[in-house]
């Protein structure tokens, strides 16, 4: 199984505007939505992709117990859906409601959101304090599928707790890994593969 690792954007980068649907509600969801929270996880994820099937399950509890904390979720898709049917908005919608995501699952169809985050794989996870500078990107933790290490979230876990604390995140991040983002014929930016 090919990886791709996530790319290591400058920690201290501003979070990129979106607004994208909600594929369960509908309803559109902003960056300035979300202003108000200590932290923000943005996750790009998708339906078919083992990496993310290997740890959905661990994923929707890392992000109801830090959504109870306060954190501000969302989950952005940027797959191109009509060659990856199954991660169109309403097989999204499907696998929200069967993992009982509590945050929003986001359709980019123009994958213009990706490019400004520079998502590279599914799952890549970013993290935000409260000023929307990142203090976080990489991994959730070690395990991939078939290495026999448990999904615990220990490296995204440790990163939130850190901005919930008011602490710094340690700057030693290792990147995450996983499928490339499955862009539209001649949309992959040229210094990332795709």
């Amino acid at each position: 199984m090919a990886a791709t690792p996530s790319i290591m954007v400058p920690l201290g980068s501003q979070a990129p505007d979106f607004n994208l649907p909600d594929v369960v509600s509908g309803r559109q969801v902003a960056l300035s939505d979300l202003k108000d929270a200590p932290a923000l996880l943005v996750m790009f994820i998708c339906n078919h992709c083992p990496y993310v099937k290997h740890v959905q399950r661990e994923l929707a509890s890392l992000c109801r117990e830090y959504q109870a904390r306060g954190v501000a979720v969302v989950a952005i898709n940027s797959n191109d859906a009509s060659a990856y049917p199954e991660d169109g908005p309403g097989p999204m919608a499907e696998e929200a409601r069967r993992l009982n995501y509590t945050f929003p699952y986001l359709y980019d169809e123009t994958q213009e959101v990706a490019r400004a985050y520079q998502a590279a794989c599914t799952p890549d996870f970013f993290v935000y304090d409260q000023n929307r500078r990142l203090v976080y990107r990489g991994q959730m933790d070690d395990s991939r599928p078939g290495n026999g290490v448990p999904v615990t979230g220990r490296d995204l876990r440790a990163a939130l707790d850190a901005v919930l604390a008011g602490k710094p995140v340690p700057t030693e991040q290792r990147p995450s890994l996983g499928c490339n983002i499955k862009w539209k014929p001649g949309k992959a930016p040229s210094h990332w593969g795709g």
